[in-house]
């Protein structure tokens, strides 16, 4: 009697091996016999990259030298503009902080 407990078992875990096969088939899971931590999870994910990029239109002024001169001009004359009136960004070391002292 005790082979036949042995051989329903064995045909037990022979069943439910076949299904969580064809599940895994199925529906693309990986079998993981181990239990240990994969990454298969994220890996399967779709690339999110190039779909956030095409949320937001190309920057055309970034690409010519042009324009990026002129706005470098146009802040390097405003804060000289600045410095002239006062206003401008103090010389390191000597801002709020190394007042307090």
């Amino acid at each position: 009697m005790a082979t036949v407990g042995g051989l329903k078992s064995i045909l037990a875990a022979a069943a439910t091996k076949g299904v969580t096969e064809a599940r895994a088939w199925i529906f693309g899971h990986v079998i993981n016999l181990t239990g240990q931590r994969s990454a298969h999870k994220i890996l399967r994910k779709k690339l999110i990259g190039e779909k956030v990029a095409e949320w937001y239109p190309h920057d055309i002024t970034k690409d010519d030298p042009l324009i990026m001169a002129r706005k470098e001009q146009e802040r390097l004359s405003r804060l000289e503009m600045l410095k002239r009136r006062g206003k401008g960004a103090p010389k390191k070391g000597q801002g709020k902080r190394s007042k307090r002292k």
